[in-house]
């Protein structure tokens, strides 16, 4: 029996041939070179997901293309696993009450954490914010240890509080812990990740906030986007679109549907899940609300930046490049963590539409910005860059950001 991976280059052909091109025609539409193309369709070199992807586009295959190159997954609800240990040891924590953190002589602002001392919630409210910020332009190991610590130190707050505070304490805390499992995401530790959005929708459980949960399994559904499972962030994001969820959890989670579909390579579900989240997105009132905003709070139009990211993963990078353009011009200035995410991929959709120039001097800005602000999900990208790149040996910009491109990629020895 063949298999999916040796039957890709025949059906490629097959499907170029009634389609009316010849193969040099192809290889001139897709950007790529005709020697390449000719091994790929005669079997002797393999195609990547990302030719497969542009392939189907142009071909108008619906993914089959790009379904031949991938196995599918076994586990369609990857990340599900409970967490190996217990991150806030907020058991322990509620049964202690706050004095083991008084003991420890924990301050804030020179004042003793206690259970009768309500006014410091205001305070750590705003430092949340100050620290999300911070989030943006400093590494995560370096915030991962303040913020482990927040986290217990106002889940203790609330152990001994009356009700009327134990409840926004308990909140307060699952927003730190969510913060604190997506900067470990950004350093590249999935486990601890999924442990600490587990701890947050915990949290938010305990302090009458059933809904974070489902936003936890938006979060994970970001993991099984960025291992390469399409199937798994469908199915993951689904979950989390009841009609009972707020109007941003459920638009946030059919963004990420369609990021899943994107991967995939089904246009008609993934274009129908970004309408979805773009009305619901639209009709969100929480960015103006007091609380903090669930998911990126730096991003102005999620769904529109969504769209140029999914575009290029359907196999249309020069749409996904117009879109792209237009939406970072709108990011913060300060922003240099949201930046560099969305900035790498339009130097992807930009290199894979040939405009290899440009795409250089954009990752050649970004690059120098990478060492403040490492990131493990930003690197899936800057890696996918790099393999772009590597089709265009003979371009001198190429082989002049080769080795920034290299330092960025190197493993870290911290």
């Amino acid at each position: 029996m063949m298999s999916t991976t040796s039957s890709f280059g025949p059906e490629l052909r097959r499907l170029r041939v009634e389609s009316g091109l010849t193969l040099t025609e192809f290889s001139v539409a897709l950007n790529y070179d005709k020697g390449h193309l000719s091994k790929v369709e005669r079997g002797e070199r393999s195609a990547s997901p990302e030719l497969a992807r542009r392939c189907d586009a142009f071909l108008g295959a619906d993914g089959e293309l790009h379904r031949l190159v991938t196995r599918p997954e076994t586990d369609s609800d990857s990340g599900t696993a409970e967490p190996s240990r217990w991150l806030v040891g907020r058991r322990a924590v509620l049964s202690a009450g706050t004095g083991a953190l008084i003991d420890l002589g924990l301050t804030l602002g020179g004042q003793t954490v206690s259970s009768t001392n309500d006014p410091l919630l205001p305070s750590f409210r705003m430092q949340f914010d100050q620290l999300r910020k911070l989030g943006q332009s400093t590494a995560p190991r370096v915030l991962l240890p303040l913020l482990e610590t927040q986290t217990r130190m106002i889940t203790g707050l609330a152990a001994d509080a009356q009700p009327v505070s134990r409840t926004p304490a308990l909140l307060l805390a699952s927003r730190f812990a969510e913060f604190t499992g997506w900067m470990a995401q950004e350093a590249g530790d999935s486990d601890a990740a999924l442990g600490w959005t587990g701890e947050a929708a915990e949290l938010a459980r305990a302090g009458g906030d059933p809904h974070l949960g489902s936003y936890a399994l938006v979060r994970r559904a970001l993991i099984t986007m960025y291992g390469g499972d399409g199937a798994g962030t469908v199915a993951l994001a689904r979950r989390a679109q009841g009609s009972e969820l707020p109007p941003r959890i459920r638009g946030l989670a059919a963004q990420r549907e369609a990021q899943g579909h994107a991967l995939i390579g089904n246009e008609v579900d993934c274009l129908r899940s970004l309408d979805k989240a773009r009305e619901l997105l639209g009709n969100d009132d929480t960015r103006s609300g007091t609380e903090p905003v669930i998911g990126t709070s730096h991003v102005s139009d999620p769904a529109a930046m969504s769209t140029g990211w999914c575009l290029h993963d359907l196999g249309r990078p020069k749409a996904a490049a117009e879109v792209l353009d237009r939406e970072y011009r709108r990011l913060p200035p300060h922003a240099l963590r949201t930046r560099a995410r969305y900035g790498f991929r339009r130097s992807l959709a930009h290199a894979a539409s040939g405009e290899v120039e440009h795409a250089c001097a954009i990752a050649g800005d970004l690059l120098g910005v990478m060492p403040a602000v490492p990131s493990a999900t930003v690197n899936s990208d800057v890696r996918r860059l790099a393999r772009e790149l590597s089709r265009f040996r003979s371009s001198r910009a190429v082989r002049d950001l080769q080795p920034a491109l290299a330092r960025v990629l190197a493993p870290s020895h911290d």
